[in-house]
């Protein structure tokens, strides 16, 4: 299997990590004791940029896998890499709705980590 084989998965999982910047990676970051709060408030002034990036990739992503699909279907081949692109599509589709659920409703599930 060749790289370009996963076109639609790499391409919806770097938008997906992309939009992680903001929020989820600095998180992650602080959580694991390797960073500050400051650092995610400084990542988190760029989520006017990262998030709707993010989106259009992963939707980049969907589009391509399913172009894909359609075009395979019509000439009667296997599509290569299938299983890992949707699995990649799927991870990236998850990591992008907990970074805009940490973005609609960020005192909630900031609780909710911490147990309280």
């Amino acid at each position: 299997m060749r790289v370009s084989d996963l076109k639609s998965g790499l391409v919806s999982f770097g938008g997906a990590f992309v939009a992680s910047l903001c929020c989820l990676l600095p998180l992650t970051v602080v959580l694991l004791g390797l960073g500050s709060g400051a650092f995610m408030a400084t990542t988190m002034q760029f989520r006017p940029l990262f998030l709707p990036l993010g989106t259009l990739a992963v939707g980049s992503g969907y589009y391509l896998y399913f172009r894909e699909k359609r075009r395979c279907k019509a000439l009667g081949c296997r599509m290569a890499g299938s299983r890992l692109n949707l699995t990649l599509l799927i991870a990236a589709s998850l990591m992008l709705v907990i970074e805009v659920l940490f973005v609609v409703f960020p005192e909630a599930l900031w609780s909710l980590m911490m147990g309280g």
